[in-house]
């Protein structure tokens, strides 16, 4: 009974995979009836409806590697080279010819190439050359992806080269101006130093003439307190001012005074009494 069942589960799964078989094969079959309408649309250049009918084609069968390799070349054409990419890489992964993936890969180094992005067109090519190595015109396109890349590295080299200098020349000249600015904040600094050295020294000599004038005020005062003073003889005696005779000096000079006055006195007295003149009667 067990090799019974599994005959008949055999035979089944024959018999699915057959009908499998031709559901591919007729979805295979449509989508090459869609991609042949594509390829007569873009002869006669109308684009619209030939990426129409290349798109339901793709819908139809996974295994048409047709389709999505000719509506690359349309999109190329169109120089739509991000759609391009993506339909020629499509191509190459559902390709099942070495043939098929050749080209496909090296349509892809083409739209690299458009895109300079050599490093990547330079490994497509090399996949290309791997399925068909005696292709001259995917070696001539490797040997110029080659060419380009090595330019695009030297002038990669050479712009940061020139912006390490300019960064280094910035930071100089960034360098300079922080020294002059420092010197100028100095020279500011000395400056504003000598100022108020000078205004210090205005203002010393004028706090010493108001000092010299408080001084004077001063003395002013005091002699004024003094002369507001009471008389007082004892002090005069003690301390005599200048340009006035002490009091001993003026008794002196009055005593001296009085002598001579006397002296001058008696002789005025001696004369009248010598030279008086006789009166005579009254004279009624």
């Amino acid at each position: 009974m067990k090799k019974i069942a599994f005959i008949i589960i055999l035979i089944g799964s024959l018999v699915q995979a057959q009908e499998v078989d031709k559901e591919k094969e007729k979805s295979l079959k449509i989508a090459n009836n869609y991609t042949w309408e594509g390829n007569k649309d873009l002869s006669e250049s109308n684009f619209v409806n030939a990426e129409a009918n290349y798109r339901r084609a793709i819908s139809k069968s996974a295994e048409n590697g047709i389709a999505p390799y000719n509506l690359g070349n349309a999109y190329y054409e169109n120089e739509t080279y991000s759609e391009a990419f993506g339909r020629f890489k499509q191509a190459g992964e559902n390709a099942t010819s070495k043939k098929d993936k050749h080209m496909a890969y090296h349509n892809m180094g083409n739209v690299f190439m458009k895109n300079k992005e050599y490093q990547k067109a330079v490994d497509a090519y090399k996949e290309a050359l791997r399925n068909d190595p005696t292709d001259e015109e995917t070696r001539y396109n490797l040997a110029l992806a080659k060419e380009m890349l090595k330019k695009q590295q030297e002038e990669e080299q050479k712009n940061d080269q020139n912006k390490d200098d300019q960064n280094q020349e910035d930071q100089k000249d960034q360098k300079d101006q922080n020294q002059d600015k420092k010197e100028g904040d100095q020279n500011e600094d000395n400056k504003g130093d000598q100022k108020e050295e000078n205004q210090g020294d205005k203002k010393e000599e004028g706090d010493n003439g108001e000092q010299e004038k408080e001084d004077n005020k001063e003395g002013e005062g005091d002699d004024e307190e003094k002369n507001n003073e009471p008389y007082n003889a004892e002090e005069q005696k003690q301390q005599p001012r200048p340009n006035q005779l002490s009091p001993q000096q003026v008794k002196n000079l009055l005593e001296a005074m009085q002598n001579e006055e006397k002296k001058v006195q008696e002789k005025i007295d001696a004369q009248k009494v010598k030279g008086a003149k006789m009166q005579n009667e009254k004279d009624w």
